[in-house]
């Protein structure tokens, strides 16, 4: 069942990471809120300050209503969305960034496909999708992503979603303190089997310069290497393991039948294939062990 505005709608809070944003956080923030009191939406509004140089926390703190959070030094978008979920007092949060590229009218389609069944809702960009530089690398990490989920993610990345807070709050300490923080939860919620829903939506420009690099692109793609480890590690053991078996018999059945002989390179390959599948079998176990006492405690 739905939740919307007929319906007892929910309460949630908007959570704002920002760093040396005092350009557009004034207008970002005053927007978000006027729209969802023209729309009878209740949400609280927390603005995060990720050790800004500028004077975006003085500037964030004369908005009426809303509430500031200041790190002391820059720690990271991750890191600022973090601190934002444990903060908040409300069952739903959603992530809106502080450039100016989500409208307010996106904030009421991803509010209506928050239901009981549902634990994330992804803003799914159509149109423009961000400079396009990026895009190579963007495809190659979410081709990457649909192998790893076994599934077709239509937007991995994007900052304009909704979570759980209570969900989110289970899965923090796997979550990084930088960008990635969005590609992670994503597969996070679901290798764990949360119910992941997607609304389109459409961005624009960012004002302002964007503070990622080309490192924090190789910082994802390990990010994203890892994730597999501890949720579902025989995605990358078991391809491997096959491979290298495959290769390995066919050496073997070339010494057999035509060389008359089996060299040591044969029989290293195939114990070779042999270990990479028993560990990968006992990664599996251990991940799935590590992952339930965290769910106990």
């Amino acid at each position: 069942m739905h939740l919307s505005i007929h319906n007892a709608p929910v309460r949630t809070t908007i959570v704002i990471p920002a760093y040396n944003e005092e350009q557009c956080i004034r207008s970002v923030a005053e927007r978000a809120k006027e729209y969802l009191g023209q729309h009878h939406r209740d949400a609280d509004i927390i603005i995060v300050d990720d050790g800004s140089t500028d004077r975006t926390a003085e500037v964030a703190r004369g908005i009426p209503g809303v509430s500031v959070i200041s790190h002391p030094m820059n720690k990271g978008y991750g890191a600022a969305i973090k601190t934002g979920m444990r903060a908040a007092k409300t069952e739903w949060c959603i992530t809106y960034d502080a450039d100016n590229q989500h409208q307010p009218e996106s904030l009421l389609p991803l509010l209506e496909k928050i239901s009981e069944q549902t634990d994330l809702v992804i803003g799914v960009r159509k149109g423009y999708k961000g400079p396009i530089i990026r895009q190579p690398g963007k495809r190659l990490i979410g081709l990457i992503a649909n192998y790893l989920t076994e599934t077709k993610i239509p937007d991995f990345n994007s900052g304009l979603r909704a979570f759980r807070r209570t969900v989110f709050l289970q899965y923090e300490h796997l979550f990084p303190n930088g960008f990635s923080l969005s590609t992670t939860s994503t597969i996070c919620f679901l290798k764990q089997g949360h119910s992941v829903a997607y609304c389109p939506i459409a961005i624009r420009q960012r004002t302002g310069k964007s503070t990622v690099r080309l490192r924090d692109a190789l910082k994802t793609l390990m990010l994203v290497i890892r994730l597999t480890m501890l949720f579902s590690p025989l995605r990358v053991f078991l391809p491997a393991s096959v491979l290298c078996g495959l290769l390995g018999l066919a050496l073997l059945v070339q010494g057999l039948y035509v060389d008359r002989n089996i060299s040591d390179s044969t029989v290293v390959l195939i114990l070779f294939a042999t270990i990479l599948f028993f560990f990968g079998l006992l990664s599996d176990q251990i991940a799935a062990i590590r992952r339930e006492i965290h769910v106990r405690k």
